[in-house]
């Protein structure tokens, strides 16, 4: 037999494409248009059903960037359609990028109750199935103007409404009744999943020819005149190839529905808003005419943005979940960042996702999902287990650059021990559309096979939302079992990791520690306002509990500010979104965080300074928010602080530091240390008195700027190659000893390079082993990064990085392709490296992107950190970074763990000066390998506290708590404060446990 495969597949295509996809819609006529324009924000739908509407046509510009038309549409269904399937199709000006990345819309009927959402993979509204003739059809259509903003990384000023223009970029293109022909359509999904498996296929298989030549018959049976007239031929000459079943091994696909919806991304926060009232409006239509549609949805605030703004879809969703159809997942707030959210507030993640889908919609989340964060911090399986969820869900491995993860299902083991069942769907994508090629991909990419048999696969448009669509179902009908395929069964993703754990779980492998993204490592970096806006959030949210239960305590008629930390907390939740605190949202976004973050740490101050008031009389007093007791320098006072409580002011007695200048070097010396800053504001020395040991092994705090063009992703990567050239910023106009003691000592060094200028104060106190760097710049670079250096002279064959409830250890070699990808790694308030019985600590107040790389000297060899400060890439926002930035950075030598994680509270909770009584801790512990990590009411609100702990060195630790009031009862409770059991008097906690505790107050 001649092959002719070439020539029948390209028939097939030309007539799917000129022929039967165009045959779908048999007959239309226009709908009347008349448009209102919205002046400014978007506006609920009732007052767009009192606007001034005005006659418009199709083919007429609407829409400036970011701006909102609303439509109304009108007309009646032909009588002498009467028995057809009558849609409503809109296209007002859709373009070829996908859905969510440009025009999109909400269709509204005459009384304002909202029907369903238009985008380009999603046109149509159903009027009548069967239509009777005659039917009136008025709705109104919410139109937004969003703009597609991501072209090639270039810089647009698109991103921000301020600055996008008024220009309309969008042409509406048509508006219809239509009648859809089933038979065509139909003929079109059948087409479309033999043609996309008969591609996947080898040639040599019998099944692939075999679809061949049913499809070539199918041709044959088709009038390309008259499509419509002979679909319903041409569709059974498919019968026979659509019926065979797979076979007994083909891999089995869980289907959950699914629609990534970025709560804030190439869009603003309020556009999320919309997003996902027309994707859930979306959705819980489809179940209606799809009754096995499961939508599997995460991200509580999403949900509470519909309750809040779209009642009618909330109902929808509730009776969705109810019939199940819609299947709540995720357990957490928002899908989050996972490195640089804290501890606690991961925690919160947690606990206020769950607490909303328990308390809203009756469902116990029992997975974390999230498909699309920048790489997953090893804190995470203690977590999860401690809230009840006992999977986990990523995707975004797949977008390794370098390795390729080895599993796809396995065991994620944790910083603590604790293992967590883990999936990784093989499809590679979390917006599957059931095409061949993903399902062919699936199955052949999926590492797991021969012990396994099952994987996930979301289906859905995403990341702009839109989710599932009609087409996709019909697709999962034909595949739930067909030769040559994968057998593809939708359900809810809880049945899928039931089943794959129970098939799995004692034989699945182990992966140990964080799941390092081998991508998007600027993320660390990008947009430092927002990564300091989150830090000081953080710090001040865990100040006012700790204040405000403290006057709760001590007076029955302080009233907690429960609501108000509510809010907030849910405020700066919202942010830690894997768009938003990672720095790679347009500028719109980062200037409303900026706004956003300055107006939480205003609130915040308020709630603490009256939890303080509310402590009673006192004296000048200091207040320490750490657990940790601290000696600091207070304005010209050296006071001692117990943790978690507070002092009177006394008279300076003790410490004292001294400076001097020698020529062009000036020295820096206290009990513990000894600077030397040379004449170009380098620090030449640090040397260690405790331990009698030089620190650097080079100039320290060297400034080092970088070119900086990743080759794509500009605002997520930094790429290796940046390293390949750098300049040192050693010149200074100045350098200027501004403090010598007898508690403070300064030394000034002020640089200009490029179009920015930096000044930088070194400090020693008089009771600090800490050398800070507290630097002012105004960052004028373009596509740069800065970078700060401490050459060291210590012999380190890892780091030692904080992450939340612990820290995680990265060897500082590259000896593996898994080592050298780590060329930027992320910490929190600390990053050690250390030889046998000695270390040294940098500390930072606001960034989290680092590098660690060994550097031989003529002593033998050392270890260099690095700090990334500032970046300045131009996409999505072009003006990343630009303006005026103040953050703190500190060198500890001699650190040992614990020294760096308390240093590191010390450095992000600043003392609180004002008029208190002296306070023993609220709560302490005799430990201080136990670190206390927050201190609440009870969120229930029946005045319990609520004390939550871990181990924080490594190590085995045993500890007792003691309160600084009665306590009639004392639990041991899950994350979400639900008791476990009676806490014992005294505890042992393993390296890095979590514990919390729920304490009745007498």
């Amino acid at each position: 037999m001649h092959d002719d495969r070439s020539l029948v597949e390209a028939r097939l295509e030309r007539a799917l494409r000129q022929f039967l996809r165009p045959a779908q819609y048999a007959d239309r006529m226009p709908l009347v248009l008349s448009v209102w324009h919205v002046p400014g924000e978007p506006v609920p739908v009732d007052q767009a059903l009192q606007g001034a509407y005005e006659p418009f046509t199709t083919g007429t510009v609407w829409g400036k960037p970011w701006s909102t038309s609303w439509f109304r549409i009108e007309g009646r269904v032909p009588e002498e359609w009467a028995g057809r399937r009558v849609e409503v199709v809109i296209d007002p000006g859709f373009t070829g990028d996908g859905p969510g990345f440009q025009a999109e819309g909400l269709l509204y009927d005459a009384a304002g109750v909202p029907l369903k959402g238009i985008h380009p993979r999603n046109r149509h509204l159903t009027v009548a199935s069967p239509a009777r003739g005659g039917e009136a059809v008025h709705l109104l259509l919410e139109a937004a103007a969003n703009p597609a903003v991501l072209h090639g990384f270039e810089p647009t000023f698109l991103g921000d409404v301020l600055t996008a223009g008024d220009r309309p970029i969008y042409r509406f293109a048509a508006a219809d009744l239509a009648v859809l022909d089933e038979d065509v359509w139909g003929l079109v999904i059948d087409v479309e999943v033999l043609s996309e498996l008969m591609y996947e296929l080898d040639a040599d298989r019998p099944r692939r020819h075999e679809i061949l030549r049913a499809l070539e018959n199918m041709l044959d049976a088709l009038d390309l005149h008259d499509v419509s007239g002979t679909a319903a031929a041409a569709r059974a000459e498919l019968t026979d190839v659509l019926a065979r079943p797979a076979s007994a091994s083909a891999h089995r696909i869980s289907a959950a529905g699914h629609a990534h919806i970025d709560s804030a991304w190439l869009w603003p926060l309020r556009e999320t808003v919309r997003k996902a009232s027309r994707t859930f409006a979306n959705v819980t239509a489809l179940a209606q005419g799809y009754p096995e549609l499961v939508f599997a949805c995460s991200q509580a605030q999403q949900y509470a943005w519909v309750k809040e703004h779209q009642p009618h879809i909330w109902e929808r969703i509730k009776k969705a979940v109810e019939n199940g159809n819609w299947a709540p997942v995720g357990s957490m707030w928002v899908e989050s960042d996972a490195n640089m959210p804290g501890g606690e507030a991961l925690a919160r993640q947690i606990i206020h996702g769950k607490r909303f889908f328990a308390q809203e919609l009756g469902v116990e989340t029992e997975e974390i999902w999230l498909p699309d964060s920048f790489g997953y911090t090893a804190a995470f399986p203690q977590l999860a287990k401690l809230a009840g969820v006992r999977w986990f869900l990523t995707q975004k491995l797949s977008w390794n650059q370098s390795n390729k993860m080895p599993h796809h299902t396995f065991w994620w083991e944790g910083i603590d021990g604790t293992r967590v069942f883990t999936h990784f769907p093989p499809v590679d994508t979390y917006n599957s559309q059931f095409h061949g090629r993903e399902l062919a991909h699936a199955e052949r990419n999926f590492a797991d096979k021969g012990r396994a048999t099952r994987s996930l696969v979301p289906f859905g448009w995403g990341d702009g939302g839109g989710g599932p669509t009609r087409d996709m179902l019909e697709k999962a009908r034909r595949l739930r079992s067909l030769e040559g395929s994968p057998r593809v069964e939708i359900e809810k993703p809880s049945a899928f990791f039931a089943a794959a754990e129970e098939e799995y779980g004692a034989h699945a492998p182990v992966w140990s520690g964080e799941l390092y993204l081998e991508l998007h490592r600027a993320t660390y970096t990008t947009q430092a306002k927002t990564k300091q806006g989150n830090r000081r959030s953080e710090h001040a949210l865990r100040e006012a509990e700790l204040w405000c239960t403290a006057a709760a305590v001590r007076d029955p008629s302080y009233a907690y500010p429960y609501d108000a930390l509510d809010r907030l907390w849910k405020t700066v939740l919202l942010h830690q979104f894997h768009d938003i605190l990672p720095g790679s949202s347009i500028a719109w976004v980062h200037r409303e965080a900026r706004e956003t973050y300055a107006r939480v740490l205003a609130e915040l101050e308020e709630i603490t300074t009256a939890a303080v008031r509310a402590l009673g009389p006192g004296s000048p007093a200091v207040l320490n928010a750490s657990p940790y007791a601290r000696t600091e320098v207070v304005g010209d006072k050296l006071v001692t602080v117990p943790g978690l409580g507070s002092s009177a002011v006394s008279a300076a007695v003790g410490e004292e530091v001294r400076a001097e200048q020698n020529g062009d070097t000036i020295l820096l010396e206290n009990r513990w240390l000894r600077a030397t800053v040379d004449r170009d504001g380098l620090l030449s020395s640090v040397r260690d008195r405790v331990a009698d040991r030089e620190v650097l092994s080079g100039p320290g705090n060297l400034l080092q700027l970088h070119p900086d063009h990743p080759n794509a992703w500009d605002a997520w990567d930094i790429d290796r190659h940046y390293r390949r050239k750098h300049t040192d910023l050693t010149a200074a106009e100045s350098v200027e000893l501004v403090e010598s003691g007898p508690l403070r000592a300064t030394v000034r060094v002020v640089r200009a390079f490029g179009r920015s200028r930096v000044t930088q104060e070194i400090r020693l106190t008089a009771a600090s082993r800490r050398l800070d760097i507290v630097t002012d710049i105004d960052w004028q670079e373009s596509e740069k990064v800065l970078k700060a250096a401490f050459p060291l002279d210590v012999h380190a064959e890892r780091s030692a990085a904080e992450i939340q409830f612990g820290h995680v250890h990265r060897p500082t070699h590259t000896n593996t392709g898994w080592d050298a990808a780590r060329f930027e790694i992320c910490a929190h308030r600390w990053l050690r490296v250390a030889e046998e019985s000695y270390g040294v600590a940098v500390l930072n107040d606001s960034t989290y992107g680092h590098d660690v790389t060994r550097t031989p000297h003529e002593h033998g060899l050392g270890t260099t950190l690095r700090l990334t400060l500032l970046r300045a890439p131009h996409s999505p926002d072009p003006e990343t970074d630009l303006g005026t930035h103040r953050f703190t950075y500190a060198l500890l030598p001699g650190a040992g763990v614990g020294d760096a994680v308390a240093e590191g509270l010390a450095l992000n909770l600043p003392l609180r000066s004002a008029t208190a009584p002296s306070l023993e801790p609220l709560v302490s512990v005799d430990n201080p390998a136990v670190t206390i990590e927050s201190v609440k009411l009870a969120e229930d609100r029946g005045g319990d506290v609520v004390v939550r702990l871990y181990e924080s060195r490594g190590g085995r630790a045993r500890a007792t708590l003691t309160t600084g009031f009665p306590v009639a009862r004392a639990e041991v409770t899950d994350l979400l404060e639900r008791p476990l059991h009676e806490a014992p008097s005294e505890f042992w906690l393993r390296p890095f446990q979590i514990l919390t505790l729920r304490l009745r107050p007498a």
